[in-house]
């Protein structure tokens, strides 16, 4: 787990310094500067309550919890991200798409800290089932596992390089639709990779975080529209 720590804190320095040096808004998102960091705390405390709520409960559904209580999950922080962020909006009457320059380092964290996941092997209990397809990993245990947590990450990769050329391209549309489609792709292929996965269903086949992955997707969606509309 401590390989698995290392790995999360090259996510947040690698996310940091894009979010610093590389991807910068040309304006602030948010013009009044009060407001401004009242959102990023929303932001923050959304996240870590949806990380270690929904990270819990799957642990709770799934796993075996007489050893393990607590879990934490970045789908549980992106949805607890957005449900507070989108209730601030609201309440703040905050119009538009506020999380696009989060996008990069979203996506190179995430990329990087499923390498971590990868690494720690069978104790992060983020591995794929049983496979005899080429792609199998040995986790240290004999048996040939799908290493979803690898899918992830070049998933998260190839996108990053999207939002860099989208970044370059076309800064206006970047900052219009880049977070939609951000949840969208990720929510995407997260519910895919959660079928390759040992956890337990809940309803028609799905697990928690597919039901979570469905409700992201429908939101990115409906926004997407939105903006390109507007």
């Amino acid at each position: 787990m401590f390989v698995h720590l290392l790995f999360d804190l090259l996510a947040y320095i690698v996310g940091t310094l894009l979010l610093w040096k590389v991807f910068k808004p040309s304006r602030p998102t948010i013009e009044d500067e009060n407001l401004r960091y009242a959102y990023y705390t929303i932001v923050i405390i959304g996240a870590f309550i949806g990380a270690f709520f929904i990270g819990s409960l799957n642990t709770l559904v799934s796993l075996d919890s007489s050893n393990i209580i607590i879990g934490k999950s970045i789908l549980g922080a992106i949805v607890g991200g957005v449900i507070a962020v989108e209730i601030f909006k609201k309440i703040m009457n905050i119009k538009g798409s506020t999380g696009a320059y989060f996008v990069p380092s979203l996506a190179v964290g995430i990329a990087i800290g499923r390498i971590g996941c990868f690494v720690s092997g069978l104790e992060d209990y983020t591995y794929g089932v049983e496979t005899n397809s080429i792609f199998g990993y040995d986790f240290g245990d004999g048996v040939l596992r799908h290493p979803v947590q690898l899918y992830e990450s070049l998933t998260m990769a190839l996108f990053f390089f999207y939002t860099l050329i989208l970044y370059i391209k076309d800064r206006n549309y970047f900052e219009k639709v880049i977070f939609y489609q951000f949840i969208l792709v990720y929510s995407l292929q997260r519910f895919v990779w959660e079928f390759l996965k040992p956890y337990e269903s809940v309803a028609f086949g799905l697990n928690v975080f597919q039901f979570l992955c469905l409700g992201l997707m429908v939101y990115a969606v409906r926004y997407l529209f939105k903006n390109l509309r507007g």
